[in-house]
């Protein structure tokens, strides 16, 4: 590996910055499993393709509207059922829920995964009526930041109340120089298209958060993104980019607030 590559590798590595980062994927799924039992989804698929489900929690009663949850993973680890605790803060509060999988790299390129969540969102709207809001945790801040650009047009946009990228990525193109790209197989045609701070913007309510104690690449690509939308960005204290999320399992908390306004 080249000290270039390395040093791009570095500023996007998260595991190794975090006391005790590689326990957090398993707490997620012990968190997500009993959640799960104690809430059973239903799977609704948008697709064809294996990935292409989403799980769906309804309220006790008749929904407010629907947020969908887009889970990271650098495009390439998680699914859907890697974060069904996070959907705990604004069920209680009234809405449901759709948190959906799909296509991982190497088998699919970013922009089918774009067009994914397009699809993930519209059968998220036809299953539930009312409002949309959208929230996306790191590649899943990327891929709901793409829904507020204007080379797509989904007949569901009007509903949409507000889009909160959670340390987003929000510009591709650092990422061909990292060793993942071996497997996202991003060229600068791609990069260039897929990245919210490049793209043509539609005007949709949208926050930017990112954890105030997050490596600095992910801070100043939050940044660049709310500066591309001229929207706010929050910098939650003390938070890094696997505990950033935690708030959306509590109805009162701070993010949560931001993403049901």
């Amino acid at each position: 590996m080249t000290d270039s590559r390395a040093a791009i590798d570095a500023a996007y590595a998260n595991a190794s910055h975090i006391p005790g980062g590689m326990d957090y994927p398993a707490r997620w799924a012990e968190a997500a499993a009993a959640f799960r039992e104690s809430h059973p989804p239903e799977e609704i698929a948008y697709g064809t393709g294996a990935r292409q489900r989403f799980d769906l929690f309804r309220p006790a009663g008749e929904a407010q509207g629907a947020v969908v949850f887009v889970h990271g993973g650098f495009w390439k680890a998680f699914d859907k059922g890697s974060w069904s605790h996070l959907a705990a803060g604004v069920l209680a509060r009234g809405w449901a829920v759709a948190m959906p999988s799909y296509t991982l790299a190497p088998e699919a390129r970013i922009a089918a995964m774009t067009r994914e969540i397009e699809a993930a969102v519209g059968a998220a709207a036809r299953a539930v009526p009312g409002p949309l809001r959208l929230a996306g945790h790191s590649a899943g801040g990327h891929l709901v930041a793409r829904m507020a650009c204007a080379d797509l047009s989904p007949p569901w946009r009007d509903r949409v109340a507000r889009i909160v990228p959670i340390s987003p990525l929000s510009d591709l193109r650092p990422l061909m120089g990292t060793t993942m790209n071996d497997d996202l197989r991003l060229d600068r045609e791609e990069a260039e298209a897929e990245s919210p701070v490049l793209c043509d913007q539609v005007d949709l309510p949208m926050t930017v958060w990112v954890g105030a104690a997050e490596r600095p690449a992910f801070i100043e690509q939050a940044r660049g993104l709310a500066a591309k939308r001229g929207c706010d960005l929050v910098q939650a204290p003390g938070r890094h980019h696997f505990d950033v999320i935690e708030e959306l399992a509590e109805p009162d908390s701070p993010l949560t607030g931001a993403l049901l306004g």
